[in-house]
């Protein structure tokens, strides 16, 4: 795969999965044809990661994304910011230089040093002890590239599946008064024009679900499928984009109807993250669609639980390497 510059590997927080998996990506690069990436900081986490799973990894200290032409042979570590291995047990130390990285990383990115930017997993409320302030890592990329936090949209994509939340991490109770027609036709075109541009769809097919059971059954459920859902469905193929729905979320996932759809647009959090988890848990990507630059990261969390094991899947990992050098080389051409 060729894109324009290497991707930047932020190494999340250094003592949950991070570190492990993108270690193993590093070891699989060439099986999984991976672009050419680097990470900001950690080498001695990054080590003490390999020796855990096994992994012979040479580290090659770089100053320059320019120099991460050693990755066929190593894995580019980008500055010398890092801090003492602690599996499973975050520290302040770690949680600065996750910040570190992730800052520098984004940078490289809006720069156009690094083709993409790739995060791995972080805790918030350790980040949150040094500095960090945004609600997680997609406002933090929102707020380095200028972009207003609405606009910054979550797609989870894996081999079966895409998905898009309308609401994100909102009380379910407080879903109904935030579904508004706005809200939906400004997302569905923010996800038409990121599928055109960084998956090279050119006329993206969406489906949107319903908010209430059986998509409201024309009211006798609820009123806002009938009342919000359609019409911003209506104006929205009235400005010629293939969009579907209100369909009944309890039907829409089957393996027959995702044939029909590109990219499932859901009105909460739960509807959306549940079937691609189900679906491909393993090899889920978080993508943020919306921005100046490309973003991926693993559809997971930290699981400090099971760090320094040498148990975790690097599949999310990898498939998020993958994305983001995919977009990355469709914006470069």
């Amino acid at each position: 795969m060729t894109v324009a510059a290497p991707l930047a590997v932020s190494l999340g927080d250094p003592a949950g999965i991070a570190p492990e998996v993108i270690v193993e990506a590093w070891a699989r690069r060439v099986e999984e044809g991976l672009a050419p990436f680097f990470v900001v900081g950690g080498a001695s986490v990054l080590r003490a990661a390999a020796a855990t799973r096994g992994i012979d990894l040479p580290i090659a200290l770089i100053s320059s994304p320019l120099d991460a032409s050693a990755f066929a042979t190593a894995l580019p570590v980008l500055g010398d910011e890092d801090c003492a291995p602690s599996p499973g047990m975050p520290t302040l130390g770690g949680a600065r230089l996750a910040l570190h990285s992730l800052t520098l990383a984004t940078a490289l990115a809006l720069s156009g040093e690094a083709g993409a930017v790739v995060t791995g997993p972080i805790a918030k409320s350790k980040l949150a002890e040094v500095g960090f302030t945004q609600p997680g890592q997609t406002e933090f990329l929102a707020d380095a590239c200028g972009v207003p936090h609405g606009d910054a949209v979550m797609m989870l994509a894996g081999p079966s599946l895409r998905t898009v939340p309308l609401t994100v991490h909102e009380a379910l109770a407080a879903v109904p008064g935030l579904v508004t027609r706005e809200l939906i036709e400004r997302k569905a075109r923010i996800v038409a024009h990121a599928l055109a541009r960084d998956f090279g769809l050119a006329a993206p097919r969406i489906a949107i679900t319903g908010l209430n059971p059986h998509a409201g059954e024309d009211g006798r459920m609820g009123t806002e499928d009938r009342d919000i859902i359609a019409p911003a469905i209506a104006a929205l193929r009235a400005e010629g984009l293939a969009v579907t729905g209100p369909h009944p979320a309890d039907a829409l996932f089957a393996a027959h109807e995702r044939a029909h759809y590109d990219v499932a647009l859901c009105m909460y959090h739960d509807q959306a993250l549940i079937p691609i988890k189900t679906l491909d848990f393993d090899q889920g990507v978080n993508v943020t669609l919306g921005l100046p630059i490309v973003r991926t990261s693993p559809d997971h969390g930290t699981a400090f639980a099971i760090a320094g094991k040498g148990t975790a899947s690097a599949g999310a990992m990898i498939a998020a390497i993958r994305m983001a050098g995919q977009c990355a080389a469709r914006r470069a051409s």
